[in-house]
């Protein structure tokens, strides 16, 4: 019996003094418990919001100040015309644009009701339908407090439009998040299993003392899988148009540049990957938790970005599907060209070649 309990003591030795079994423990629980608790939130806050006020009264004034003041608005522009709705939709910030008639504290007072239109951007057909809702709710508040004793109750009748989702189709959100994922999963995933497998099998020397070079061995190993990504984001188009109708509004040819770029990026996150795996088991969980479940949660792919913590927003910031994701929405569903696109664009070029830099140079390393 003594020798069993040495022999548990000897299992927890064992485990305290491998930091990484620990990590593994205890680390990743509190760490996706954390994640997880932050991120998973139904609620929506500092929604970006635009406003086209024709009457310019008090009435509207205050109702401004009211959802600006509740904590789920953020008043960024106010409008000279409707022709800037459309425009200003498009550069992507703005969630809610709120349209006030004119002669709107009059008309209330007059004739009991007055009418307001609620245009949301329904690429996030969730997050529009609770800014439409959460905005409702603010007004309703705002005319019980103005009039607590009024035998007939004023009312604002407000006209919600959906702008680029007007059926509010939940497949127009998961298809450009899906795309991201698979082509993570066909790129990063694989090419780092493919590249650790020859280190772990030791055929990595056989292909080193051949006529090929290093750069030629990476390039190589990628290209098989940047033509499978690029023929699977192909299909992901097609049979999201053919089966579930979502659109292609802008570019194709635009749209395949952008999934290009993002397959090479995946790519070069896979040779890093590689490069600090020492096995295959290993590569593939570096892959899943630090590239697959970030991508599902910190993207904007399921749950809002502006809903999460600051500190979460950040690190989203340095997530590719992020970018990627919103990119793909405004060409697919907006029909935006380059100039609207640009910014992201230029972002995940910035990470391909940070990441091809540093991968080259760690594999380089590694061969000495």
């Amino acid at each position: 019996m003594n020798r069993f309990w040495g022999f548990i003591r000897k299992e927890f030795y064992h485990i305290f003094r491998d930091a990484r079994t620990l990590i593994i423990i205890l680390g990743i629980p509190v760490s996706q418990l954390l994640l997880f608790g932050y991120v998973v939130n139904t609620e929506v806050k500092d929604v970006k919001l635009a406003v086209y006020d024709q009457s310019k009264d008090d009435v509207t004034t205050r109702i401004i100040n009211k959802l600006t003041s509740s904590g789920y608005f953020e008043l960024v522009k106010n409008l000279d015309s409707d022709n800037d709705i459309e425009a200003i939709f498009k550069k992507g910030k703005i969630k809610e644009v709120l349209v006030f008639e004119p002669d709107f504290a009059e008309k209330l007072e007059r004739e009991g009701s007055a009418d307001i239109q609620l245009l949301a951007d329904a690429t996030d057909p969730n997050v529009a339908r609770m800014v439409a809702m959460y905005t409702q709710n603010i007004i309703n508040s705002f005319l019980k407090q103005e009039q607590p004793l009024a035998t007939v109750p004023m009312q604002v009748n407000a006209s919600i439009k959906m702008y680029y989702n007007e059926q509010l189709r939940s497949v127009f959100l998961f298809v450009p998040g899906l795309m991201a994922l698979i082509m993570m999963l066909v790129s990063a995933l694989m090419s780092s299993i493919s590249i650790t497998r020859e280190k772990e099998l030791g055929t990595m020397e056989v292909l080193l003392v051949s006529p090929l070079k290093p750069i030629h061995i990476i390039i190589g190993k990628v290209i098989p899988y940047l033509l499978i990504a690029f023929v699977d984001s192909l299909l992901i188009i097609l049979m999201g148009n053919l089966v579930f109708n979502m659109p292609v509004n802008g570019s194709l040819l635009l749209l395949m540049g952008e999934c290009f770029l993002f397959i090479f990026l995946s790519l070069s996150l896979g040779i890093l990957i590689s490069t600090v795996a020492p096995t295959q088991l290993i590569a593939m969980f570096m892959s899943m938790i630090g590239l697959m479940l970030p991508t599902l949660l910190l993207s904007g792919f399921v749950f809002p970005i502006e809903s999460m913590p600051e500190v979460l927003q950040w690190f989203s910031a340095i997530m590719p599907a992020r970018w990627f994701n919103e990119i793909v929405k405004n060409i697919m569903l907006k029909g935006v060209g380059f100039m609207y696109v640009w910014k992201q664009t230029f972002i995940l070029l910035a990470m391909s070649v940070f990441i091809v830099f540093v991968s080259v140079r760690k594999f380089k390393i590694r061969l000495m």
